[in-house]
């Protein structure tokens, strides 16, 4: 028995299997990247087969889903998954973190390029711009899920959440556009001339970590915060201190990065 959107997580249902949307958009984030990697590969002079891209993003994907699920329960469910180990494998019930995922994807893009003497700088900068779609689609089956909603607002655009009392930010549709915004600026600077190579891997991650520390402030928090001093800041805020920290020297340690690339 098929079913189509058979409840609003779920896209499709065949017999017992689900097929749920945050999944499905999931493949649809590497399926962009598929076709926009070999097209944005002349911007910095990268040749390599169909074949070779395949392979190198099978294990991007695996950088995502093992980075983003261990990401998860370190950062945020750890007393939880120590006591419930098996459940760290059930990635079906959710459970993923950014911050994991970024870890895991250059941890095993790095390995992937390595075993191929391809320039990890060359297509950190171009992997930026479907990892930013990628994210957008990302946050957008958030929004189908009705899930990781903002505070209460009184915006004219506030809306309903299953769960949530009064009319909350729709914070997901914030991380859609947001990601969406840095995918473009992203690609704008891939054009300038002459090309500073990793800088626009560098100009991703502290854009995402800025932008994300602000949405941090209007959106709904499930998980305890930190105190520093005088100082507050949520588990994604905190999080994301060192990966801006990490953007900015990699910004200014690769000004020159364009000689020492084409020299080797």
């Amino acid at each position: 028995m098929i079913e189509i959107f058979p409840s609003r997580e779920v896209a499709l249902s065949v017999l017992h299997f689900h097929i749920h949307w945050y999944g499905l958009l999931y493949l649809l984030s590497f399926v962009v990247a598929y076709y926009t990697l070999p097209r944005l590969a002349k911007y910095r002079d990268i040749h390599i087969t169909s074949d070779d891209w395949a392979s190198i993003l099978s294990w991007a994907v695996v950088g995502v889903i093992v980075g983003g699920r261990l990401g998860y329960v370190f950062l945020y469910e750890p007393r939880y998954f120590f006591s419930s180990p098996l459940d760290i494998f059930a990635v079906w019930k959710g459970g993923m973190a950014s911050h994991g995922g970024f870890a895991g994807v250059i941890l095993f893009l790095s390995y992937a390029l390595w075993q191929r003497n391809i320039s990890i700088r060359k297509v950190a900068d171009i992997a930026v711009i479907p990892a930013a779609l990628g994210l957008a689609l990302g946050r957008f089956g958030n929004f189908i899920n009705l899930e990781l909603y903002g505070t209460v607002t009184s915006v004219p655009w506030g809306m309903e959440f299953p769960g949530a009392e009064g009319l909350r930010h729709p914070l997901p549709l914030y991380s859609v556009m947001q990601n969406i915004v840095i995918a473009g600026v992203c690609y704008w600077y891939l054009l300038r001339k002459p090309a500073q190579y990793g800088r626009t891997f560098a100009l991703f991650i502290m854009l995402y970590s800025v932008c994300r520390y602000l949405l941090e402030y209007i959106r709904e928090q499930t998980h305890s915060s930190f105190e520093f001093a005088i100082f507050t800041f949520t588990r994604g805020q905190l999080y994301t201190v060192p990966l801006f920290i990490v953007g900015l020297i990699l910004w200014w340690s690769w000004k020159d990065a364009q000689m020492s690339d084409d020299a080797s």
